[in-house]
This record gives C-alpha cells, sequence and structure tokens, in this order.
C-alpha cells in the first residue's frame, strides 16, 4: 500500500508544475508583448528620424536653390552692366582709333593743293618754287595748330608717327613716295581753317610768292574722306606703369 504522504506530495508537486507552467506561459506572453511593442515603438522612432533628416535634406537643398537664384540674378544684372560698360568702352575705343588715325573719317573742312612752279616761266633758283618736304611740314603744323582733327597728304594719313622727308627728288610720307601735287585735306572748323591758312603773311602766301602754286578750297559739307592709318604702332623703349 502506498504512503499517503508520498501521494499528497506528488499531488502538490503537481499541481505546483502546473502553476509554473502556466506561470511560464504568461510570462512568454507578456515578454512576446512587450518585445512586439518595443520594437514597433523603435520602428516608429527610426521612421520618425529618417522623415527629420530628408525634411532637414530639403531645407538645405532649398536654400541652395534660392542661393543660386540670387547668384543667376546677380550674374543677369553684371551682364547688363557689361554690356552698358562695353559699349561706352567701345565708344571710346573708336574715339581713340580715330584719333590715332585707324580709322577713316569723313567731314568738312579744306583741300590744300601744292605743286611745283612751272620754271619756264620763272626766274631764279629752281629749288625755290618746288614743293619740299618742309613746306608740307609747316603746312601740317600750321593746320593742326588751329583745330585740324584729321589730315592727309595724297591719301596718306598724317598721325603722330608720320614722318615727312626728302629723298632725291620725291617726297615720303609714312615712308610712301609721293610727288609733285600735293593735295592735302583736314578736316575741321572749315571757315577757321580757310581764314587761318589763307591770311596774308601766313605761311602758304610766303611759299606761292617764291613760284610754289597754292590752291586752297574750303568745304562745308562733310565731303572730306580721310583714310585710315596703314601702318602699326610699336614701342620699343617704353611701357605702361603698372598702378
Amino acid at each position: 500500500m502506498k504512503d499517503p504522504n508520498k501521494i499528497v506530495i506528488a499531488v502538490i508537486l503537481g499541481i505546483m508544475c502546473c502553476f509554473l507552467t502556466a506561470g511560464i506561459c504568461i510570462q512568454m506572453k507578456t515578454v512576446k508583448s512587450s518585445t512586439t511593442t518595443v520594437g514597433r515603438t523603435q520602428a516608429e522612432n527610426e521612421l520618425r528620424d529618417s522623415v527629420l533628416r530628408w525634411k532637414e535634406k530639403y531645407e538645405n537643398a532649398n536654400k541652395k536653390l534660392e542661393n543660386k537664384e540670387e547668384q543667376l540674378e546677380g550674374l543677369r544684372d553684371s551682364v547688363v552692366n557689361s554690356t552698358d560698360s562695353s559699349s561706352d568702352l567701345t565708344s571710346r575705343l573708336q574715339q581713340y582709333n580715330s584719333l590715332l588715325g585707324y580709322t577713316e573719317v569723313k567731314g568738312p573742312g579744306i583741300i590744300i593743293t601744292l605743286e611745283d612752279g612751272d620754271s619756264s616761266m620763272l626766274g631764279g633758283l629752281a629749288t625755290q618754287y618746288i614743293v619740299h618736304d618742309e613746306d608740307l611740314y609747316q603746312v601740317v603744323n600750321a593746320l593742326k595748330n588751329v583745330g585740324a582733327e584729321a589730315i592727309s597728304i595724297n591719301g596718306q594719313r598724317i598721325t603722330n608717327r608720320t614722318a615727312i622727308a626728302c629723298v632725291g627728288n620725291v617726297i615720303t610720307v609714312n615712308e610712301q613716295k609721293l610727288g609733285s601735287p600735293f593735295v592735302i585735306q583736314a578736316i575741321g572748323p572749315s571757315l577757321y581753317l580757310y581764314s587761318s591758312l589763307k591770311m596774308p603773311g601766313g605761311y602758304l602766301s610766303y611759299i606761292e610768292d617764291y613760284g610754289v602754286k597754292v590752291d586752297v578750297k574750303q568745304i562745308d559739307k562733310d565731303s572730306i574722306v580721310i583714310p585710315k592709318y596703314e601702318g602699326v604702332y610699336t614701342s620699343t623703349y617704353a611701357s605702361n606703369v603698372e598702378e
């Protein structure tokens, strides 16, 4: 016969095992539920962080876009200002080129023709009624002194580099050989140029007295055309001073 105490102990242990098993099941369910909740919360947090990061990236990209638009607008303004400056520089460049003789010009002024005299009709030395380089030089200087803006001799533009020299029986202007008659064209205030060059006691009347043929015409219309200088300006010794 079995011991009653052992039976009771076995029953008690069985009951305890049942409670323990039930407790373990409940604990596992609780842990599982807790783990699911934690996992869900962590996923939500990661998603929120991702949204915040993309929002920050969007805001940064939007700021960069605004900066680029501002730069583009500034560039447009710069282009407009540059166009104005370019037009101004072009105008100034054209003016300087005109002064240097690099552009063809037209306007009113005077035309002076100097021609060797006829030796058969004039006495005295032959050199007296021949047009010399000094004569051309004096007339050109006289024109400059009374306001001529552009001068040419037989189609050769007179500049600050132009040399007028006598070589044998011919005169060179801009290293080009020229012969009589010499047609000097000058653009400027026509009436003032004409009256200044034709005044009694002037250089033209002086060489005319020696037998040189002199003819002066006043041109009021813009019909005098003076060609551009065909040479090239070069500087061997002079250089720009950097500021």
